[in-house]
């Protein structure tokens, strides 16, 4: 009897679930449009000319959300524009949309939903405009949401200036050039560059409130990038424009020339932690672009999602040395002008556990060793940039310093292994 009804509940059980199975199939199969396009999907229409957004151009959508990333009120954006963002599928993009002379009341942190019929997507000097907006056509949902932005650096964005546009990023050490003067001030445009034949237009306009604000030779800058057209070469680039004057940070003195040291091109391919006279490696010594360091337990790497690079090369060092052992990568050269900032980009090897490292400094031409800036220890399968900065005067040299912890033993040591590259100094010069 027990069995019987065993198997009765198991056969109601199997016809629910069928029937189940039958209405989402049929539900899927009637399809159930979506009105919501994302801004990737939008920007993905156009193709050289105008599109009209109508909804069978759109998928059966007649609207698209994003967050506002734009500030008007600074007065580095036009009045009747406003820029938003929205992700979806991993994938972040941004577009403006345009309200003609109609002032828009949108600000930083609206989160907002655009209707789209009737709307005309186009091309201004290159940058993707959703044209034919009324304000009534866009409704705010929320405000105050706060956009995290994403560190770029100008040789990804100049190479996919697509991916970036009209969305919210953040450059770490952007460098103007030539070298601006204590007198120099943002209003105009200005061109930033890394040092690597990158360069992008940082844009301001004579009516921001931050116009005459001091320039300085470098900093770290947070903003919307929008394609345009350089005045000076009538070639497309991208332009980048700060929101305030709260969007500058770590200013500090040049870049040095040759710098940020890449570590491409070694002049000997240093394959072995640490030296080896069997395979004819006498030293640890290296020579880069911008002369000799040290690599002690440390290697010239380039395994595409592992070490963590640009260009051709980068840094990784030895794990589960001792601290005896402790790997450094250093300078075995001085820079006459001391130093206000240093950069680099980081990350843990491949999968490996972080490590523990710092900058150090030395003004005695490497005998001693001075710790400047904060103890890392958050080094993951990602790459992040490093800003450190100081005050020095006077001849200088650096190493960065991986201390020596011992076999990793979770959760009390952690002792991976470790990429950088990309360092950079700053004189400490005006």
């Amino acid at each position: 009897m027990k069995n019987k009804i065993f198997q009765l509940f198991a056969f109601v059980l199997g016809a629910l679930a069928f029937s189940s199975c039958m209405e989402e199939d049929e539900n899927n199969a009637i399809g159930q449009p979506s009105p919501y396009m994302s801004v990737a999907d939008v920007r993905a229409l156009y193709r050289g000319e105008d599109v009209q957004l109508t909804t069978d151009k759109m998928g059966g959508a007649h609207q698209v959300v994003g967050v506002v990333i734009s500030d008007p009120a600074s007065g580095n954006f036009p009045a009747g524009q406003v820029v938003i963002q929205n992700s979806r599928r991993r994938l972040t993009r941004g577009v403006i949309l345009d309200f003609g002379s109609a002032t828009a009341p949108f600000v930083i942190g609206d989160s907002v939903v655009v209707n789209t019929e009737s709307a005309t997507l186009t091309s201004v000097n290159g940058a993707l405009h959703i044209k034919g907006l009324s304000l009534a056509s866009v409704t705010k949902a929320k405000s105050g949401i706060e956009v995290t932005p994403r560190v770029v650096n100008l040789e990804a964005l100049t190479a996919k200036p697509g991916e970036y546009e009209g969305t919210l990023v953040r450059i770490v050490a952007g460098n103007a050039t030539p070298t601006p003067g204590r007198s120099a001030k943002y209003s105009g445009d200005k061109k930033l560059t890394d040092g690597n034949g990158n360069n992008i237009i940082l844009h301001t306009e004579p009516t921001a409130s931050f116009a005459n604000e001091r320039l300085w030779a470098s900093a770290t800058y947070t903003g919307v990038p929008l394609m345009g057209i350089d005045p000076q070469t009538q070639e497309p680039t991208v332009f980048f424009s700060l929101r305030s004057i709260n969007d500058v940070e770590d200013p500090s003195g040049p870049l040095y020339p040759g710098f940020p040291e890449g570590f491409n091109d070694p002049s000997l391919l240093k394959d072995s932690y640490n030296m080896n006279p069997l395979r004819g490696v006498v030293d640890n010594t290296v020579n880069f672009s911008t002369g000799s360091w040290k690599l002690f337990y440390s290697i010239v790497g380039q395994t595409p999602g592992r070490d963590r690079f640009t260009g051709t090369w980068g840094i990784r060092m030895q794990d589960n040395r001792p601290e005896s052992q402790s790997p450094y990568v250093q300078m075995n050269f001085d820079l006459p002008n001391g130093a206000s900032k240093v950069t680099y980009i980081y990350g843990a090897y491949y999968t490996d556990a972080s490590s523990t490292w710092w900058i150090e400094y030395s003004q005695d031409q490497g005998k001693t060793w001075k710790q400047v800036g904060p103890t890392m220890t958050e080094a993951g399968n990602w790459t992040r940039t490093a800003t450190v900065l100081m005050d020095i005067t006077g001849p200088v040299r650096f190493r960065l310093f991986k201390k020596g912890l011992g076999a990793t033993q979770a959760p009390n040591i952690f002792n991976g292994r470790f990429a950088f590259d990309d360092f950079a100094i700053y004189s400490n010069t005006e």
